[in-house]
């Protein structure tokens, strides 16, 4: 199964998020989608479950959850916009983290792409695909899972294609 992870688009659905997520069977959006048309064009490209971010507001983003856990394959998967750290979550996501039990948490806000593995949950922030904030790269990520086994990989959007950012990760979730 391939995953299409995204996050902080900020109303802008990149170009190159097309041809990465070609073939996705669904793309997680960790928040801060800031229109809803964003939504409607990565579902021409596969099913989308997302989370509101502080930047989403009015009707269409009142129906977007705070919280989300999504069934991904055979993983569970949690999402949120905002998330200080993998290893000091605030209270609901840590509350979601022991009810839930997800393998994998995705999420967004700081704009600064991260791959971590902490007690056996895998935390993405698959980094900003929205306008070029700061000196941070612009990111977004691919999620392949066999059965539990996962192989993660970030591309920066930048370029005249997305290409290769940082290592790949792979485990067995």
């Amino acid at each position: 199964m391939r995953v299409g992870l995204v996050s902080d688009t900020h109303g802008r659905v990149d170009h190159h998020l097309h041809r990465l997520f070609e073939g996705c069977a669904l793309i997680l959006h960790g928040g801060d989608v800031a229109d809803e048309d964003v939504l409607d064009e990565l579902r021409l490209i596969a099913p989308v479950e997302a989370v509101r971010g502080n930047n989403d507001v009015g009707p269409w983003a009142d129906a977007l959850p705070e919280l989300r856990v999504v069934e991904v394959g055979a993983l569970r998967a949690l999402l949120v916009h905002q998330l200080p750290a993998p290893e000091r979550p605030d209270r609901r996501v840590a509350r979601a983290l022991a009810r839930d039990r997800p393998e994998l948490v995705l999420f967004g806000h700081s704009h600064r792409p991260l791959v971590a593995r902490l007690d056996g949950v895998l935390f993405v922030n698959p980094g900003s695909a929205g306008p070029r904030r700061f000196s941070l790269p612009r990111t977004a990520g691919i999620l392949e899972l066999e059965g539990r086994r996962a192989r993660l990989a970030l591309f920066e959007l930048s370029g005249a294609a997305p290409a290769p950012f940082g290592r790949p990760f792979e485990a067995e979730l």
